[in-house]
């Protein structure tokens, strides 16, 4: 079993961790690592924009910044791309032809006719399960998505999107524009076919992050470097029966604990077991 891992205090990745630094439990029963990495395994990265009408100039600024975003990236790192709207379309497969894919993000926001509307959860789904399909068995696995945030999960609710992710074995980032907020909960007997998409919710689920921002140029290199920079811990998984849900739980020992007191592990809950 691999977890993809990230540590924060406050803003600030803690990149100095060991493997000895990390306390990991399977259902409450402690775990050895067998593997450790931070930053060095190959990483497939979906960057999936949101090109309905309301997102114009923030896709045009990422484009602006889309070669500068790649720096962050390694040799063998693979980048594709997906626009959405009412539905969404491939633009760009894995491919680790970094200056290209930054070329192809200023064409991808050009090139597609997606339908008017937006649908969130849908378009999650579908880099999901296309980046299970194609990102290979090796390595690390995310999805940056750049999205006003306003949707409605219309028949396909957060938790079947969450459950997408992480069987995919694929952490979410968001980066959040314009005038959406996180919205509340749903509560108890809403439909959840008609609650508002959060993409908030659904990168907490998958051990990601989301930020809401001004501007997308500076937050999109950032978001790049902060996927980049994360840590991989493997264990060997327990036998357990085929279609349960085991909880996992990452700390940190006693001893990093007092040299970072305030951090925040980022972490999937849980997996399904195959």
């Amino acid at each position: 079993m691999r977890l993809d891992v990230q540590v924060t205090q406050g803003d600030t990745l803690v990149r100095s961790l060991k493997k000895d630094d990390f306390v990991v439990a399977d259902e409450g029963a402690p775990q050895t690592l067998v593997g450790f990495a931070h930053g060095s395994e190959r990483l497939s990265l979906m960057i999936l924009l949101d090109v309905s009408g309301s997102m114009t100039r923030y896709l045009e600024q990422i484009a602006h910044t889309a070669r500068d975003a790649m720096r962050f990236l390694q040799p063998g790192d693979r980048v594709a791309i997906m626009v959405f709207g009412k539905r969404s379309e491939l633009h760009q497969g894995f491919s680790d032809n970094l200056a290209e894919s930054a070329r192809q993000l200023a064409n991808a926001i050009h090139d597609h006719d997606v339908g008017a509307g937006t649908q969130i959860n849908q378009a999650i789904f579908d880099a999901a399960q296309y980046t299970d399909k194609n990102a290979g068995p090796d390595g690390r696995r995310a999805i940056l998505i750049l999205t006003d945030n306003l949707s409605i999960s219309y028949k396909l609710p957060d938790a079947r999107v969450s459950r997408a992710l992480i069987e995919s074995d694929t952490v979410l980032d968001a980066i959040v524009v314009g005038r959406a907020i996180r919205p509340t909960p749903a509560k108890d007997g809403e439909n959840p076919d008609f609650t508002p998409a959060d993409v908030f919710k659904l990168a907490d689920d998958t051990g990601g992050e989301a930020v809401k921002v001004d501007r997308a140029d500076t937050s999109f290199a950032e978001m790049v470097e902060r996927i980049r920079s994360r840590y991989t811990l493997a264990y060997h998984a327990p036998d357990a029966k085929p279609g349960t849900f085991r909880g996992v739980t990452v700390d940190l020992t006693p001893q990093a604990r007092k040299w970072y007191p305030a951090a925040v592990i980022h972490v999937r809950p849980g997996y399904w077991v195959k």
